[in-house]
């Protein structure tokens, strides 16, 4: 008899599951509390995969074997607590994918900069001429991806809802830029809990593993201190620190990059994206790609062009003088701190949606030296408001983006950045980050 698979969710994530357990000769059903969007219901019509949507059918779920839980479906919903209760073992895609991937896995985490240090490590990489792939919690899910056509190295975006379900996994490279209080809604408000999943990436790992890590993440830090992992360490840091292996800024404001087997150097100002937070993720590509003997001429051409992602400091035009920037995926205050650090002229800050336990503390310097006036585009505003209404000149609210922009517009003077960079979930007026930063640049070519 064939195992029984159960499905939770049916977006990307929960599609690539489904596809997947169909090619290994599961029986399956994919439950969805909600409606399925259109593109994944042909998908699995045309996989003749079984599903349900608008409501879980509990005993079938119930009868499961194993379930596999979409990252965005939290723990401590009823049927997770009565699956859990009777036994079931629950796991994320990446888990399941696993299982009949032989691919080399580079896998990325931290609170900001995970996507950009995926795609720019993957780039690298293709561009060496490597069959490589990059999954997780950006474009393809893995498991849609090896169901497809296995890939030679995978470089995976994992969050922290996706590290929750992984158990016997394991990364042959691991990258952790950052660790700032984020989703702290999903960890009973305690930053610890946070941590310890962010962590997860560095379980199962052996010594002939690596372990590429922000050096001046004081959390990271301390954490490592903690655990003792046994991978091999790369340390990346925007100070003279003179590793052996790993990557640093030497006296010459020089990027120096060294593995066992190599070294070489390259300036800051050669590097594409520019500002701190995208020099570590320069630096953390840079040393995933040596650990795998890509040529340093391919990796210094490779990070001196790479085109940044969309909805990340995306430069969306000039508006009579008025610059506009789409940073929408800037969804947590550590990832505004960058993107208002990197700002030369004054900001008119477009910020709000879903607070996710946010502390405006460490960014309320920033907003004083840099931001003139503020746009509060969500639907509960208070916290921002409040936090910042001593700070700034102006401040206004807007219930739409083509609202914002046009007060932000108002605001402005030539010269003025105009910057979408909402520190919060998107869910409250938006369908994500990405429905957000498409309206923001819509409303902008409106103008």
């Amino acid at each position: 008899m064939n195992k029984f698979l159960v499905v939770l969710g049916a977006g990307e994530s929960g599609c690539g599951a489904a596809i997947l357990a169909k090619k290994m000769g599961y029986t399956i059903l994919l439950s969805d509390s909600g409606t399925i969007k259109e593109k994944y219901k042909k998908v699995l019509l045309n996989n003749a995969i079984d599903f349900e949507e608008n409501g879980h059918t509990e005993p079938r779920i119930l009868n499961a074997q194993e379930v596999v839980k979409s990252p965005g479906i939290p723990d401590h919903i009823p049927i997770i607590q009565k699956l859990r209760e009777k036994g079931k073992p629950v796991i994320s895609e990446i888990e399941f994918a696993n299982r009949y991937s032989g691919a080399y896995k580079i896998c990325v985490t931290g609170s900001n900069g995970k996507t950009t240090t995926t795609l720019m490590t993957n780039y690298i990489l293709q561009q060496a001429g490597l069959k490589s792939l990059a999954a997780g919690n950006v474009g393809k899910s893995f498991a849609a991806i090896v169901a497809d056509d296995d890939p030679e190295i995978a470089v995976l975006e994992i969050s922290s809802f996706q590290l929750d379900g992984m158990f016997d996994f394991k990364a042959d490279v691991a990258i952790l830029t950052n660790i700032v209080p984020d989703h702290l809604d999903r960890y009973d408000n305690d930053f610890q809990n946070y941590i310890n999943s962010k962590l997860k990436i560095i379980q199962n790992q052996s010594n002939k593993d690596y372990l590429i890590y922000n050096a001046d993440d004081p959390v990271i830090v301390e954490e490592i201190e903690k655990r003792n992992p046994v991978a091999q360490p790369y340390p990346v840091s925007l100070k003279n620190r003179n590793y052996k292996t790993g990557a640093y800024i030497n006296e010459a404001k020089e990027i120096v990059i060294n593995t066992q087997n190599s070294s070489f150097k390259m300036t800051l100002e050669e590097l594409a994206l520019q500002g701190k937070h995208n020099t570590y993720n320069s630096m953390a590509g840079g040393v995933a790609a040596k650990l795998l003997e890509i040529r340093k001429d391919t990796i210094k051409k490779c990070l001196s062009d790479f085109q940044n992602v969309e909805h990340r400091l995306e430069h969306v035009g000039k508006i009579h003088g008025v610059n506009f920037i789409n940073d929408s995926k800037a969804t947590n205050v550590n990832a505004t701190w960058f993107a208002l650090e990197s700002m030369n002229n004054p900001v008119i800050w477009i910020a709000g949606g879903i607070d996710k336990g946010n502390d405006y503390s460490d960014i309320k310097e920033l907003v004083t030296e840099k931001v003139k006036g503020i746009v509060c585009l969500g639907v509960d505003n208070e916290k921002i408001i409040n936090t910042f209404s001593e700070d700034v000149e102006f401040i206004a609210k807007a219930t739409t983006a083509g609202e914002a922009v046009n007060a932000a517009y108002y605001m402005a003077n030539p010269g003025d950045n105009v910057l979408l960079s909402p520190a919060c979930a998107s869910f409250d007026l938006f369908e994500n980050y990405e429905d957000r930063g498409n309206q923001f640049k819509n409303a902008v070519k409106e103008l």
